[in-house]
């Protein structure tokens, strides 16, 4: 019997039972909820030649800021490819194997291909989503989306997560109040979707609303804080709209409490950790050894030679607790791959060493080199992906920068 997955498309090697699994994964991996990995090993329990089932497991290593997870995709992709395969999946198949050999532009096109023929195939639109935002393509994140919407309704499973994507990308360009619309209307129809409050989370930040962003998140707790792989992030943007409130000590209990509670050595949530710490201090706070900590977290994570951006969250780290071995060591890791003709090595020419060693300047107090090297960045800044809110880092510092160069010198009296 040919089975379809839930908005009609064919799937390959699958039962029914193995589907419903697979779109349990898929549900939980659109909407940030856990559980995601658990349903996709059920569903491979059930059918294990389910070649969609390998497909999103490839792209679940693939979407990671681990260097070593994402080379688990390789082994996901591989076994997808063994497999039996419509056109569908084997135009998935195709982007995986790109994307692995650091052809993400290709990537892209070949993502724009499928959407084209398979404009309701959300997991091809997560993945699209997903490239845009870490090569900081934020005009064709939003175009992608906006391509797909007139083929979707209000009763196909994943409609509220497609709402959810254009509301983030509509954001990130500025569009706020077509942003707001898209995400309370994917609220509407799925109010556990973590993806949409954080991209309305993202719109109290960017239009400086603090009050109004800490009490959004305040009043959805429950929602995004429980069984989230985001619940660290959005504690992060707690955090920031207490600090933007000159809340200090508030934003550092968040951070003793929530965002590096547990230690964790998850990429994602050392990158929180450090963006934190940073915002802190330059706003005057006294964050005390915490610096220690974090900083050998991220020593591990010196030579990934894997992405732009956590590099520079690895720096702010090692500058923070005046590791200045550690520090030096990066940026040296930094200058041998830069000529690199890898997506890395364009953007550490871009950005990266730049920014790094602007990032070292400004924690060695010297406040003119650092704002000569940060200055030139906004440009190619976006080239390293993340959201506008977290680049911010870059902009504060060389504003504080600027403000300590001109600070006026105090000496003692005569």
């Amino acid at each position: 019997m040919r089975l379809s997955d839930h908005r009609g498309y064919g799937i390959s090697g699958a039962t029914a039972g193995a589907r419903d699994a697979f779109e349990r994964a898929l549900g939980a991996h659109l909407t940030w909820h856990g559980g995601a990995d658990g349903h996709l090993e059920e569903a491979l329990r059930d059918a294990p030649h389910f070649t969609m089932a390998h497909v999103l497991r490839a792209y679940r290593h693939l979407g990671s800021r681990e260097v070593v997870r994402v080379r688990l995709a390789r082994w996901a992709h591989a076994r997808a490819a063994s497999l039996p395969a419509n056109a569908r999946e084997r135009l998935h198949i195709a982007v995986i194997r790109t994307a692995l050999a650091d052809d993400v532009t290709a990537a892209k096109a070949l993502l724009d291909h499928l959407l084209e023929e398979y404009p309701l195939d959300v997991l091809a639109l997560q993945a699209g989503h997903a490239l845009d935002y870490v090569t900081g393509d934020e005009e064709r994140m939003a175009g992608r989306v906006a391509s797909v919407l007139p083929s979707w309704s209000r009763d196909l499973p994943g409609y509220s997560s497609v709402l959810a994507m254009q509301a983030f990308s509509l954001m990130e360009c500025a569009r706020h109040e077509e942003a707001t619309e898209h995400g309370l209307e994917a609220l509407a129809l799925d109010p556990s979707d973590v993806r949409a409050h954080h991209a309305l989370t993202h719109v109290h930040e960017m239009t400086g609303d603090a009050a109004a962003g800490a009490r959004w998140l305040q009043e959805r707790r429950e929602v995004w804080s429980i069984d989230s792989p985001a619940a660290t992030h959005l504690w992060w943007h707690t955090a920031l709209f207490r600090l933007a409130q000159g809340e200090l000590g508030a934003a550092l209990e968040l951070y003793d409490e929530r965002v590096r509670a547990g230690r964790s050595v998850r990429v994602a949530d050392m990158i929180d950790a450090s963006a934190l710490l940073w915002r802190i201090e330059l706003r005057g706070g006294e964050v005390g050894r915490r610096w220690g900590e974090l900083a050998a977290a991220w020593t591990a994570h010196i030579d990934d030679g894997f992405c732009t951006f956590n590099d520079l969250h690895a720096m702010l780290a090692l500058v923070g607790a005046r590791d200045w071995t550690g520090a030096n060591r990066l940026v040296e890791e930094l200058q041998c791959r830069h000529a690199l003709g890898t997506r890395h090595g364009e953007t550490t020419r871009l950005v990266g060493l730049a920014a790094s060693e602007g990032i070292l300047a400004f924690g060695r107090a010297e406040y003119a080199r650092a704002a000569e090297l940060l200055s030139a960045l906004p440009d190619f800044a976006r080239r390293i992906g993340g959201s506008q809110a977290q680049r911010d880092v870059l902009y504060l510092t060389l504003r504080e920068s600027a403000r300590r160069m001109h600070r006026p010198r105090i000496t003692a009296a005569a």
